[in-house]
C-alpha cells in the first residue's frame, strides 16, 4: 500500500508540473501578445489607412512604374523601395508591389511592351521592403537589449540597400532562359 501511495504522490507531482508549465507558458504567450503583438497590429492597420486614405502609395507606385521596363530600373526601384526612411512605411500595405506588380503583368508583360524575362527581377526590385516593419517587434520578441534594438533596426534597414539590388540582378542572371523564343 505504501508502494502505490508514493506512486500516487509522484505521479501527481508530475502531472502538476507539466500542467504548471503549460499555465505558465500560456501567460506568457498571452503577455508577449499584449506587450508586443497587439501594440504592432495597432500601428499597421494605422500605417495602412494612412497609405490607402492618402493615395501616396498608389502616388509613389505610379511614379516608379516608367521604370520597370529594364533591369536598371528595376535596380533604381528596388533601392527606392528599400530606403530606411520609406521601407517600414511601404512595407504594411505593400502599395507599391501591389501596384508595380498589377502593372507589370497584366499591362506590360501581358501587353508585350517588355519582356516576361523581367517578371523574376521585377518581383525582387518591388519587395526589398518586406518585414522591415515587423524588425522592431521581432527583436522585442527575442527579447532584445535597447541597445541591440537601437542598433539592430537601422543595420537591418541599411543592409536592405544593399542586399535589394543584389537580389534583382541575381534575379534577372537567374531568368535568363527561363522565356525563350520559340519560333515556328
Amino acid at each position: 500500500m505504501q508502494a502505490v501511495n508514493s506512486f500516487l504522490v509522484a505521479m501527481g507531482r508530475g502531472v502538476g508540473g507539466v500542467v504548471g508549465a503549460l499555465y505558465q507558458a500560456g501567460r506568457e504567450a498571452i503577455d508577449q501578445i499584449i506587450v508586443n503583438i497587439l501594440p504592432f497590429m495597432a500601428f499597421i492597420a494605422l500605417v495602412i489607412g494612412i497609405i490607402l486614405e492618402t493615395g501616396i502609395g498608389d502616388l509613389i507606385a505610379n511614379a516608379l512604374a516608367p521604370l520597370a521596363g529594364s533591369v536598371v530600373g528595376l535596380i533604381v526601384i528596388s533601392l527606392i523601395c528599400a530606403l530606411p526612411i520609406l521601407s517600414p512605411l511601404l512595407g504594411p500595405g505593400a502599395v507599391i508591389a501591389q501596384v508595380v506588380g498589377t502593372l507589370l503583368g497584366s499591362t506590360l508583360i501581358a501587353g508585350g511592351t517588355i519582356h516576361p524575362s523581367l517578371a523574376l527581377p521585377a518581383l525582387f526590385a518591388i519587395n526589398p521592403q518586406v518585414g522591415c516593419d515587423f524588425i522592431p517587434v521581432g527583436l522585442a520578441l527575442g527579447e532584445a537589449e535597447p541597445e541591440t534594438v537601437e542598433v539592430g533596426v537601422p543595420a537591418i534597414l541599411f543592409s536592405r540597400m544593399v542586399t535589394g539590388p543584389i537580389a534583382v540582378i541575381l534575379a534577372w542572371l537567374a531568368s535568363f532562359g527561363l522565356y525563350a523564343d520559340f519560333a515556328g
